[in-house]
């Protein structure tokens, strides 16, 4: 059986719950601590195509980095990509790939639907 990662941040809740999730359901994944393991600009483009969203759906736009970085959610792509990519912690969370699938661990349980 082909085990799922996912784009981990030990202080969130929801990603330690769609975490725990995973391994109640027999699975023992590959975890990536988004914050210390920057996702590239190629990984999150992938992951925006894999989900069908734009970047700032990918994004914790209710922030207050996200006003802070002088961000704005009709920013183009590419502006919002950069962002993640300095300052990861804007990135939604968790993120859970599996199988050529992606989806975003809110609730934890919409992973089930890509395992």
């Amino acid at each position: 059986m082909s085990q799922p990662t996912i784009w981990h941040n030990a202080r969130c809740s929801k990603s330690r719950q769609t975490l725990q999730l995973l391994k109640d359901n027999g699975f023992d994944p590959e975890i990536i601590d988004y914050i210390s393991d920057t996702p590239t600009k190629a990984k999150i483009t992938n992951v925006l195509e894999l989900l069908g969203i734009e970047a700032v759906q990918l994004m914790r736009t209710g922030d207050a980095r996200f006003k802070e970085a002088g961000l704005s959610k009709t920013d183009p792509s590419d502006v919002l990509i950069d962002a993640m990519i300095s300052q990861p912690i804007l990135i939604e969370r968790p993120v859970v790939l599996h199988n050529g699938k992606a989806s975003i661990g809110r609730p934890p349980e919409s992973v089930l639907d890509i395992l």
